[in-house]
């Protein structure tokens, strides 16, 4: 019966993780992100939520030596995705290939579209 609760554990941890990591971080740097940064990094901190919580119920003492070390590799974990969010903040810029600002101009004069050519 356990089994299926940590199954369970697992399941709403992916999905908890990805919304709060959605919310804290933004979605718009989870969209830049590779998918394998995030499947491995999601599964990986669900997994370690699991793993500690099978060491909290697993010995006489909640607070144990493996649960304390899940625990660690969890904060761990957050501040790997914390930092992979920060990075790809910092680059987004690098990310976009057009150019442009996004505003259409139109010359009608031959000397105003001289001028912004030299201007660009």
């Amino acid at each position: 019966m356990l089994r299926i609760a940590y199954v369970c554990e697992f399941l709403l941890a992916l999905l908890a993780i990805t919304v709060v990591w959605g919310q804290v971080g933004g979605q718009d740097h989870l969209d830049l992100m590779p998918w394998y940064d995030k499947l491995v990094l999601t599964f990986a901190l669900a997994l370690v939520i699991v793993l500690g919580t099978v060491a909290a119920v697993s010995r006489e003492r909640a607070w144990n030596g493996v649960a304390v070390a899940c625990l660690a590799i969890a904060l761990l974990i957050a501040c790997v995705m914390g930092a992979v969010t920060y990075y790809y903040h910092l680059h987004e810029e690098d990310q976009d290939t057009d150019k442009s600002d996004g505003v259409a101009r139109v010359f009608t004069d031959q000397s105003a579209l001289q001028a912004a050519r030299r201007s660009t």
